[in-house]
């Protein structure tokens, strides 16, 4: 059987930031380190291997089985709901589900309220909850057009800074939940490499907990 771990990370800044506390947390592979367009890296002495994936695949490579474990956002958690286990939040890529709307938005009354979001399952959540009927309009990207055109009454995404929202005259009207990055197993792995696996996620947490 193979016994390295497979670790999948989302391209781009989350990514960079998982392996800088991977790396610290003594779980580090030169190889990655290198510029170049390799997407599969090694370090046979520490039994480990890395991928680069697109941030919203890296649920399916753990699901699947193709990689042990992953760094998935929370928002990819709960949009995709997979079939993994959550072992921990690393504190990492701190953002917030918000509903988002014009500066001076009044919330229409006896009538469907149009939602635009890439996030359809957690916004149909969130409005289910408040007994809310609403018409969703899935969008891939530029969800903050949506209102100021007329697409939508308001919009449902994530909110890091604000600043998008500011430069376009919308404003947050509601949060619906936090996001960080997750540690993520899948579950035929976390049973038969339990301990390499239980190894990694106590030096992470002992890292985090250091630098609180």
């Amino acid at each position: 059987m193979n016994t390295a771990l497979n670790i999948a990370l989302p391209k781009g800044r989350l990514g960079e930031k998982a392996y800088s506390l991977l790396k610290s947390s003594g779980f580090s592979c030169p190889a990655l380190e290198d510029p170049g367009r390799k997407l599969i890296f090694e370090n046979p002495e520490k039994n480990l291997r890395y991928f680069w994936v697109k941030p919203s695949d890296v649920a399916i490579y753990v699901e699947r089985g193709a990689a042990d474990l992953g760094i998935a956002g929370k928002d990819i958690l709960l949009e995709y709901a997979p079939d993994v286990y959550e072992l921990l939040d690393l504190g990492i890529g701190k953002c917030r589900m918000a509903v988002a709307g014009k500066e001076n938005f009044r919330e229409p009354t006896g009538q469907t309220l149009k939602v635009a979001t890439k996030f359809p399952n957690i916004t149909r959540n969130y409005y289910a909850e408040k007994c809310r009927d609403i018409d969703i309009i899935h969008l891939n990207g530029s969800i903050e057009l949506a209102p100021i055109l007329g697409l939508s009454h308001v919009i449902v995404d994530i909110v890091e800074t604000g600043v998008t929202l500011r430069e376009n005259k919308l404003q947050v009207l509601e949060q619906i939940l936090p996001i960080s990055a997750r540690l993520i197993a899948n579950t035929a792995s976390y049973q038969f490499k339990e301990a390499a696996i239980g190894h990694l996620c106590r030096r992470l947490q002992e890292q985090k907990e250091g630098s609180l």
